[in-house]
Order: C-alpha cells, then structure tokens, then sequence
C-alpha cells in the first residue's frame, strides 16, 4: 500500500471503502490487512492475511505481507518460507526487489550476514532505485566489514531518497526504519545488526 503525504485522510477513506465491499472474500481480508499493517498494527494484520490465503491460496501478495507481519511480531523463523511462496507463485512480479530485500532482512537480523547480503544484492538488481534496499545493503556490508562498498550504498541511499535527510544519522533512521514498530524483540536485534552496520558505515549518531 503506498500512503500519500495525508495519510490520515487516506486511512479513514479506506476503512470507508472496506466497509463496502464484502467480508468473506480474500480480496477484502487482503485489503484489511494491509490496512492494520498501515497503521503498525501488525499482529491484528496477521489473521486478516491468513484468512485471505485460506480462501485463495494464490493470493502472492498476501503470503509476502504476511511475511512482514511475522518478522515485525517476532516470528522470524517463519518469514522466510512464506516470501519465497510469494516469489514462487509469482517469480516476476514488480515486488521482486521488494520481497528479496525482506528476506535479506530477515537474514541480517538473524546474524547471517553473509546470506542476507546476497538476498540484499539480488533486491538491489531487481530495485536499484529504491533507497531502502541500498541501505539495509550499507549496513550488511558494514557489519561485514567492507566500509567502501557500504560507503558507496549509502551515498546512494542518498541520492536516491525524495527525503535525503532521512539517511542522514541513526535517529533519522530509527524514525523511518520499519523495525522501530515492531516488537522489542525485533528493536533490539536491529540495534545488534542493522543499526550497528549504519555506525560502521559511517553514519553518525545524530
């Protein structure tokens, strides 16, 4: 779901349309999902994307938002499996880039680093212009210890952000990366990993 700059607006009109179609479909259980998934509010997300696979287990983008839902809830062993349903259902979709990057995410999290930066590479090919993904790769390659690969995603992340200030020090960070809505499981291995990458990247605190 892409929200515009009146968020707030856009929400209360959704919950509006939802409210208009009907309940039992997987469409509508999708709809509601990404909704609650909106506003962080990720374990009540979690039922409305199981029942839309319940009743179309086709439904790509559902196994993949559902993905998302379970890393930022904690449940990391689980993401995994359900991104790659998502890619073998669909293995060209335009969420390819976007769905690489949760799993390298995932990884990264995990301390797999290795894994997560060739999750994170294959994201990057698929995406190049999507700042998010060169930044989870800074910071992969900064745990790693390669600070001029990490060096040049970051400028990149830059350079490509319509907020470039965003990447600019950890707090930015911490107020636009998804973990910081998720479970304090989840902050806390972020800190250990993602976070710790960015400061070995070179990103300042503040």
């Amino acid at each position: 779901m892409q929200m515009s700059d009146t968020a707030p607006a856009d929400i209360a009109r959704a919950e509006g349309l939802l409210g208009q179609v009907s309940p039992d479909t997987a469409l509508a259980h999708w709809a509601k999902g990404q909704l609650l998934r909106e506003q962080h509010q990720y374990a009540d997300a979690i039922p409305e994307y199981e029942a839309a696979i319940a009743l179309d287990r086709n439904a790509t983008a559902a196994y993949a938002s559902l993905g998302q839902c379970k890393l930022l809830t904690g449940s990391l062993e689980e993401v995994v499996p359900l991104v790659q349903q998502a890619i073998r259902l669909s293995p060209r979709d335009p969420s390819l880039g976007y769905w690489y990057d949760l799993i390298g995410l995932t990884h990264l999290l995990q301390s797999r680093t290795e894994e997560a930066i060739v999750w994170l590479e294959k994201a990057r090919t698929a995406s190049p212009a999507r700042p998010f993904i060169r930044g989870h790769l800074a910071a992969a390659y900064g745990i790693k210890g390669e600070s001029g690969r990490a060096a040049v995603e970051l400028a990149e992340a830059r350079r490509l952000s319509r907020v470039p200030d965003h990447y600019s020090s950890i707090a930015r960070w911490k107020a636009v990366a998804q973990f910081s809505f998720g479970v304090p499981k989840i902050r806390a291995l972020s800190e250990a990993t993602f976070f710790a990458g960015l400061r070995k990247a070179g990103v300042p605190e503040k």
